[in-house]
């Protein structure tokens, strides 16, 4: 994750005043310390990620970042197995870095969780380039140009593609 996306991340969970954030895709942490430190200081993040030494690693970096244990909400398993269980309208901002084959389905449960005035950001919308480029694509590059597409005639979204790293995909939800 470049300083920039980290640093958009944390603009955005300051500007939806996040107290409660869910990110798709746990990695090593650094998303997930950025979005801490815009959230609110009383704010949880829950993380799913499907493999348990990638939280185990966050889990360390947000304690060594001096986040309270409390912060976040660890949830091993597949993204579409664990958003299913989480509560409708609970959730101020859905940070999305996960798989890009299921991004589709990511907009699906983002729109269930979040809060009207609530915030969808997907990592990675540029797929280096090759969103844009006309030339034949594996199908991660596809359902990323449908999310695009769905997310730009959505009349239930406010979208905004920002050009950091690799491309923030945002959108508000009425």
């Amino acid at each position: 994750m470049t300083p920039g996306t980290g640093a958009a991340l944390r603009l955005l969970a300051a500007s939806v005043d996040a107290k409660a954030v869910a990110e798709i895709g746990t990695g090593c942490g650094v998303s997930g310390i950025h979005l801490l430190h815009g959230m609110r200081p009383d704010g949880v993040l829950t993380t799913v990620d499907p493999e348990p030494e990638h939280q185990q690693f966050a889990r360390q970096a947000f304690r060594a970042s001096g986040f309270a244990s409390n912060r976040a909400r660890f949830i091993p398993g597949r993204a579409l197995d664990v958003l299913p269980r989480l509560a409708d309208a609970g959730y101020d901002l859905v940070f999305c870095d996960g798989d890009r084959l299921e991004v589709m389905d990511y907009l699906a449960e983002s729109l269930r969780l979040l809060r009207p005035g609530g915030l969808v950001v997907f990592e990675g919308a540029f797929a280096n380039g090759r969103t844009v480029d006309s030339g034949p694509q594996p199908t991660e590059v596809l359902r990323l140009r449908e999310l695009l597409r769905a997310v730009r005639e959505s009349q239930e979204l406010v979208p905004s593609l920002l050009p950091v790293g690799d491309g923030l995909l945002c959108a508000v939800k009425r």
